[in-house]
């Protein structure tokens, strides 16, 4: 009876029925009681006795112990100096040994190390380049769960001090920064992919279940956070990548690596993502690419040569057929999204939502892409509709396309609102809804913008 007891008081405490073991023994469970009651409430030097006691004791109790544990360590290694301090950030790398021994499942290596790597970073335990070994061994060692974007901006940051030391070479940041960035679009994606659904339930006017509230702000925040280490990673490579340094770096590699495939690529693929296409070296690279590996790569770049030259619809053919060969969904979203550009400039804009479209279906964290079908639906408002009314009313389709492009992608949300708000601001009036008597009714358009949008209620 007195187990039971304890034993609800400890689920009680942690919260976690399935996480506690059949097999805990009575004390093992009043202990876990005390502990979680302390971990709790953030008491965390009271907590850590019984922790230290459950680990050795009754390490399978409950996953709380580790999830508990790693801030009790964290809180330790933040009020420690010296020889203390380097005990518990060692102590701290074997509890994730200890979580992965007993909890395997629940485990992510990656985050772990990275975790440790952080905590040193954050504490200045240890060099830079011990640092950085560290977050190496978290990418080497399990990268898929390596997702804290902290971290991963951290990561970054480091390799680009110890290059500007002269400790590492450029080429190891820019390779860093590649496999960085994919991981980012990677994730951006994902969560993408999810609020996607729930903005086309909201905008059908479906209301969302207390999960799919859930969903919407787990993304947001993510989507948020991943931009804006996007960006901070990129401002970094802004310093070491310009084109008077890159130009210059690769030009003296040229001779000895031309014949190396993957050198080649990389080179012409770091001169374009920082428009250094117009020097005499990226038109080599691509030459010497599409000798020694045609790809859909290869006719990205001859494409963006026709381009420069005035050869449109040579440049359209490299684009197309880039596309078609593409197996990166990133690389077929960026020449999707070339494509998509040309055609609005031309003020093709039904083929340019085709490709625009095809851009966001690869990469759904595009947001850019609802930005630029807002504003051709802006600029077709004189052509859509048989009254002044149904034209003013393309602008509310305008603003919901602008407003989802800040909710895709976070680091649009100013620009992507003040656009919102303005052509919101274009759209009829209550006065001039009042005297239509349409509030609530769907208009439709029959021109190439297609679809409809409810007038709103008054």
């Amino acid at each position: 009876m007195m187990k039971t007891k304890l034993t609800l008081l400890f689920i009680a405490l942690v919260g976690a029925v399935n996480f506690v073991s059949a097999q805990a023994t009575e004390e093992c469970i009043t202990t876990m009681s005390i502990f979680s009651e302390h971990a709790k409430v953030k008491n965390y030097d009271a907590a850590y006795e019984p922790f230290m006691k459950l680990r050795k004791d009754c390490p399978t109790t409950s996953y709380a112990l580790y999830q508990y544990g790693e801030r009790i360590l964290h809180h330790k290694i933040e009020n420690s100096t010296g020889a203390e301090q380097k005990a518990f950030l060692a102590d701290l790398k074997k509890l994730y040994k200890e979580k992965k021994t007993h909890f395997a499942s629940k485990a992510k290596e990656g985050d772990d190390i990275a975790d440790v790597a952080l905590v040193m970073n954050e504490n200045n335990i240890g060099t830079a380049e011990e640092q950085y070994a560290m977050f190496n061994e978290a990418w080497e060692t399990d990268k898929e769960t390596f997702n804290n974007a902290k971290g991963l901006y951290v990561y970054f940051n480091l390799a680009v001090e110890l290059q500007e030391a002269g400790k590492i070479e450029l080429q190891e940041v820019f390779d860093l920064y590649d496999a960085l960035q994919t991981k980012i679009t990677d994730v951006q994606n994902d969560y993408a992919e999810r609020l996607q659904k729930i903005l086309e339930k909201n905008e059908a006017g479906t209301a969302l279940t207390s999960q799919e509230k859930r969903v919407e702000q787990i993304a947001e925040v993510n989507l948020s956070n991943y931009s804006k280490i996007a960006a901070g990673i990129n401002q970094k490579l802004g310093v070491l990548a310009d084109c008077d340094r890159l130009i210059p770096f690769y030009e003296a590699d040229y001779e000895a690596k031309k014949n190396d495939v993957a050198w080649v690529r990389g080179a012409a693929g770091r001169l374009i993502s920082k428009e250094c296409t117009d020097s005499e070296l990226f038109v080599t690279l691509v030459e010497q690419l599409n000798t020694l590996e045609p790809s859909a790569k290869t006719s990205y770049y001859l494409g963006r040569l026709a381009e420069q030259r005035g050869e449109d619809a040579k440049a359209l053919q490299y684009y197309e057929e880039s596309a078609e060969r593409q197996d990166d969904p990133a690389e077929k979203a960026k020449v999707y999204y070339r494509l998509a550009e040309n055609f609005r400039g031309k003020a093709s804009y039904s083929r340019a939502r085709g490709y625009y479209q095809k851009a966001v279906a690869a990469q759904p964290s595009m947001g850019i892409v609802y930005l630029r079908i807002a504003d051709m639906y802006a600029k077709s408002a004189n052509n859509c509709g048989n009254t002044r009314f149904e034209k003013l009313a393309i602008y509310w389709l305008a603003a919901d396309m602008a407003a989802r492009a800040g909710r895709i992608d976070p680091s649009l949300a100013d620009t992507a609102n003040k656009t919102a708000a303005a052509y919101r601001g274009l759209a009829p009036t209550r006065e001039m809804i009042f005297s239509e008597g349409n509030a609530g009714q769907r208009i439709s358009f029959s021109c190439w913008v297609g679809g409809s949008v409810t007038v709103p209620s008054l």
